[in-house]
Order: C-alpha cells, then sequence, then structure tokens
C-alpha cells in the first residue's frame, strides 16, 4: 500500500457491527485494484465502539464523532481524510467489485466532474421469491440516476467527491436536514458539476417490512414540511402535491412493465401493489401534516385575538 492513499473511503456508523464487517469486507476485496485507498470509519454514538470490527481490517482507521446525524460523521471523516478524492458509503452497504477502481479512474479522466452518484441496488433474501417490499425497492428506492440527472445530488450511500470541492462547498448537515440532497443542491447552485457513474454499484439490504418502509416516508416527509410549514403558497402546493402522489400509482404501470430490474409478471405485480401502498400513505402523512399546521395556526390566531 502507498504511504498517500488516492481515495479516502468514509464509512458512517451506528449501532450495526455486523452489517459494518460486511463493508468493510467488501472494500478489502477492491485492495486487488492496484488503487491505493484508506478506510475511515466515523462512530456515531454507538452503545459500543466497533473497535474489534475494525481491527480484523489492518489500516482502518476508527474516528468518533458525538454529534448526532450522519451528515456530521462523514464531515468528521472528511476532516482527517488525506487523499484528494473522498467516497462515502454506508455501513449497511457492500461496494460490488472494481468499486474504488470505477470511481478513481472516472474522476482522474473527467477532470471537469467534481462529484458523482453510483448505483444503489438492493440484495433480496431470495432474488428468485422477491417479497412485495423487495420487488418495490428494487424498482424504486435509491434512484441514484434520477436524483444526480435531474436533481442535482446524490445519495451518499455512494457518493464521491474531489476534497477540494468539499471543503470548498462547506459540511454536510445535521440529524434535522437531508443533508445529501441539501449538500447536493447547495453544490450545484455553486456552480460545482455532477455525474452519474453506473459502474460504481454498491449494495445494500432491503427494508425488512412495510413498517420500515413507512418509517423511512415517515422521515423524508418531515424533513420536506420543514421547509412548507408557515408558508400559505408552499402549504397550497404541498396539498396539491399531496394529491398527486395519492394518484401516481396509475403513471408508473408502463415504467414497472417495462422494468429490466423486475423479471415477471409476479414481481412487477407485487412492485405495483407495493408501491401504491406507499403512494397513498405518504399522501395521507403529507395531508395530515398540512391539518395539524393549519389547526395549529388557527389556534394560535384564536390565542391572540383573546389575549
Amino acid at each position: 500500500m502507498s504511504d498517500i492513499p488516492h481515495v479516502s473511503v468514509i464509512i458512517p456508523h451506528l449501532n450495526e457491527p455486523d452489517e459494518l464487517r460486511q463493508c468493510l469486507r467488501s472494500l478489502e476485496r477492491q485492495r486487488q485494484s492496484g488503487i491505493p485507498f484508506e478506510v475511515i470509519v466515523v462512530d456515531n454514538g454507538s452503545a459500543g465502539l466497533p473497535t474489534h470490527v475494525c481491527a480484523e481490517f489492518p489500516g482502518t482507521r476508527l474516528e468518533c464523532e458525538r454529534r448526532p446525524g450522519p451528515g456530521p460523521a462523514r464531515n468528521r471523516g472528511a476532516e482527517v481524510a488525506r487523499a484528494d478524492l473522498l467516497a462515502f458509503i454506508d455501513c449497511d452497504c457492500m461496494a460490488a467489485e472494481g468499486w474504488i477502481s470505477a470511481i478513481a479512474e472516472f474522476m482522474d479522466a473527467h477532470q471537469g466532474i467534481d462529484f458523482i452518484g453510483g448505483d444503489i441496488r438492493i440484495r433480496p433474501v431470495r432474488p428468485d421469491r422477491l417479497t412485495a417490499v423487495e420487488a418495490y425497492e428494487l424498482q424504486f428506492s435509491y434512484r441514484n440516476r434520477l436524483y444526480v440527472m435531474q436533481h442535482g445530488f446524490a445519495a451518499t450511500g455512494n457518493m464521491a467527491v474531489r476534497a477540494a470541492v468539499f471543503r470548498a462547498v462547506g459540511p454536510f448537515g445535521g440529524i434535522d436536514t437531508m443533508e445529501d440532497t441539501e449538500w447536493g443542491k447547495r453544490a450545484t447552485a455553486q456552480g460545482y458539476r455532477i455525474a452519474y457513474l453506473d459502474a460504481a454499484r454498491v449494495y445494500t439490504a432491503p427494508c425488512a417490512s412495510f413498517e420500515e418502509l413507512a418509517r423511512r416516508w415517515n422521515r423524508h416527509v418531515a424533513h420536506e414540511f420543514r421547509g412548507v410549514s408557515g408558508h400559505p403558497s408552499k402549504l397550497l402546493v404541498w396539498a396539491i402535491k399531496s394529491a398527486a402522489i395519492a394518484v401516481s400509482p396509475l403513471v408508473e404501470i408502463a415504467g414497472i412493465a417495462a422494468s429490466d430490474r423486475l423479471h415477471g409478471a409476479r414481481a412487477k405485480w407485487l412492485a405495483f401493489s407495493c408501491m401504491s401502498r406507499v403512494r397513498l400513505y405518504r399522501a395521507r402523512r403529507m395531508l395530515g401534516l398540512l391539518v395539524r399546521n393549519n389547526t395549529a395556526a388557527m389556534v394560535g390566531s384564536w390565542n391572540r385575538e383573546e389575549s
């Protein structure tokens, strides 16, 4: 290994030692590429530090960040990183063969690109017998190509950025923000260029149940609503968006039918049924927040009138 790494891989960790071990094992296999890289695990307040896990993989550096949230953990990793390229992966992800080399070679060959998002796929328990949640996630979760190409950000479960660019844009936000969305849009607004790299792929486990999937959407909806509450015009747009999401399953039929990620009528039907359930759940949550916001505003108005 070279003393100066070409890539610094940064992994936030919180109470998932078994998943971290799998992630580190997948990175260890990347050593065969010959590209020098360092691995920095940043613990974010686990009940027990993953010292023994990191010790299984020589050269892995363990740092601690007590400010809650994966964003601050990634920021800590970026602070101590030695390479000119920073690669972010989540501890419950596994890097596919060639992940490091795909990132390094692309960024070396495209000096005009400042940061990239790679492909993120789920690992079904039984690929030949998908559950409804797995079928849904194969088609609709972790759509990094869409995030990069249409929205100008990359999911930090598979993202790489030049270290100088990261320092110029500034750190990720805290636990109360959608840190990857906010950081990416901030970077593109400043003129930095993003690209999608299909060859850099990672795999992650799917949600185990619809309830787990619903909790993920609860967080997303709550984050989005923080930027809407208190703005009448934005609240109207929020209401329209809620209604659009409720009827959106009909628009997805053709895309599911033509999907190259789902094979067979059963898998496609499961994806459609779960997607419909998710969209209706999201719409109900969004409308619920809207009603509570308006109720709170009316109560506040009445209190002011009576005082």
